[in-house]
């Protein structure tokens, strides 16, 4: 097929689901061997902005998993002896596709995940055609380590060769379907593995729409596989099957540790990126035009970010001015239909939606002052959609539920604090330590305190500005491992060390 036939092609499977009638819903598939299988059995799909289904999905069954990681163990013979040029040539080809589609892509994935069309477009498809293409290319140059023994019976070269590890197993979170499903993918096949994901039931359709894309630019059948389902039967069978050697999940602490528990009684590689409570530190010095990214930092993608700043810790001197500039900030965010052009759309689905008001409630029960947000009601067919706007709390304890658990939602803790030492210390007192913000005029106080903070990762006068060379990954309960261009590709590979003796004569 020429690459103007698969892009037509690509564009008619895009646009049926985006021309979808809300009374006729398109029912997706399982993608095994290359080809598009109907499920046993279907379910709804919600559309966050309107409370009501859109869309058909597989409900997988463990039967399912099985036909996936079978024909991706068959393939795996073929697949990990093909030298890293064709596989880094394929995944460019998956990348330029995406590219080439990112804004009606980005339509798909804003009515699956509820998140503003704005910021799929200039976010999370990019960023999948980024991992796809700095993983495809990165490939190509990763250097092996070798080195010469002298002994007294003459040299010996040894030499490192990183093997592919077989089948891999991918489980993707439903905050940012399509980006953090391809930092998977990427690093994955690059390797030389095959791999059967599972993205959640919440946000599949962009991951079907991907599989398109695996199976038009050519791809080998089986050596890309997905089951769409729930993770108690679908997930828990990709965890157990015996076939499957490596475990890749982002989701919640709570799932990530049965995974590990698990995956423990075979052995498997496992990485787990999980939750987070992240700390904001302000010192009364801070540059008061970063106030804005300040609120970013709380409420993007309706706060449904694992790295959102969920704790403002503010230096007492400076907290009074500080709430009015921050309040006025967070009011400012527009909130609405996510198809039009606003900067908070819905929360992903109604569980999750009560689960956020859960915690404004319980706030308020344990004392808390709510400044602003709270429940939002949007009008034009999204009034039974799942909104809630910025929310700002003040007033809490540091032991409050509020202040320990993980919200996952547009609400923002702030409290004061007097010194580094007292605020390094609160800053650390969580189980979590995924990511942390430090915003201050000093360089030495930016530095100091980012070097005692326990988090993965830590950003100085900005947030999210995210390096792919650059380890990411959690302390404590908020993971195990590290992703980027050089950790996923030692994750997807074992190193194996090869000595050759170069006196011997044959």
């Amino acid at each position: 097929m020429t690459s103007a036939n698969y892009r037509d092609e690509f564009k008619s499977v895009i646009q049926k689901l985006i021309d979808s009638p809300d009374n006729e819903h398109v029912a997706l598939t399982n993608f095994i061997g290359n080809e598009f299988v109907k499920s046993e059995s279907l379910m709804d799909s919600v559309n966050p902005a309107t409370g009501k289904p859109w869309i058909k999905i597989p409900n997988g069954t463990a039967t399912e998993v099985d036909s996936a990681v079978a024909a991706a163990k068959e393939v795996f013979r073929s697949w990990k002896n093909t030298t890293v040029q064709q596989r880094s040539t394929l995944l460019n080809k998956v990348a330029n596709l995406i590219e080439e589609f990112n804004d009606e892509i980005a339509v798909l994935e804003s009515r699956d995940q509820g998140k503003p069309i704005g910021l799929a477009k200039v976010m999370d498809i990019p960023r999948c055609v980024q991992n796809f293409r700095d993983f495809a290319n990165a490939a190509l140059y990763t250097l092996s380590t070798s080195k010469i023994l002298e002994q007294p019976s003459g040299k010996c070269i040894n030499y490192v060769k990183h093997d592919p590890v077989g089948v891999a197993g991918l489980i993707s979170p439903w905050n940012l379907p399509l980006y953090l499903l391809s930092f998977k993918l990427a690093p994955a096949l690059v390797a030389g593995n095959t791999v059967v994901c599972k993205p959640s039931e919440m946000t599949s359709v962009t991951a079907w729409v991907l599989m398109h894309a695996f199976k038009l630019v050519g791809f080998p059948a089986g050596v890309v596989n997905m089951v769409i389902g729930e993770g108690r039967s679908a997930g828990q069978r990709l965890v157990d099957h015996p076939d499957v050697h490596l475990i890749s999940f982002t989701g919640s602490t709570l799932i990530g540790k049965k995974i590990q528990e698990d995956s423990a009684k075979m052995n498997k590689k496992v990485s787990l990126e999980m939750g987070g409570k992240n700390p904001g530190i302000v010192y009364a010095n801070y540059r008061k035009s970063d106030i804005a990214a300040i609120a970013r930092s709380s409420f993007l993608n309706q706060g449904e970010i694992c790295l959102c700043t969920s704790r403002l810790f503010v230096q007492r001197p400076i907290l009074e001015d500080f709430l009015k500039s921050y309040v006025a900030e967070a009011e400012k965010f527009t909130i609405g239909n996510p198809s039009t052009q606003v900067q908070i759309g819905a929360m992903n689905s109604k569980v999750h939606f009560e689960k956020v008001k859960k915690y404004i409630e319980i706030a308020k029960a344990e004392g808390g002052t709510i400044l602003c947000g709270g429940v939002k009601t949007v009008l034009h067919g999204c009034e039974d959609g799942y909104f809630i706007a910025p929310t700002v709390i003040t007033g809490l304890p540091d032991t409050s539920q509020v202040m320990t658990d993980e919200i996952f939602g547009p609400v923002v803790c702030i409290t004061p604090f007097d010194t580094a030492e007292e605020v390094i210390e609160r800053a650390n007192s969580t189980s979590y330590g995924l990511s942390a913000t430090v915003w201050s005029a000093n360089t030495d106080e930016l530095l100091n305190t980012a070097n005692e903070l326990r988090a993965g990762t830590v950003w100085c006068n900005t947030w999210l500005a995210r390096e792919l060379s650059m380890p990411f990954g959690g302390c404590k309960q908020s993971g195990t491992g590290r992703e980027g261009l050089h950790d996923s590709l030692h994750f997807y590979s074992d190193a194996k060390t090869v000595c050759v003796n170069l006196a011997a004569k044959y």
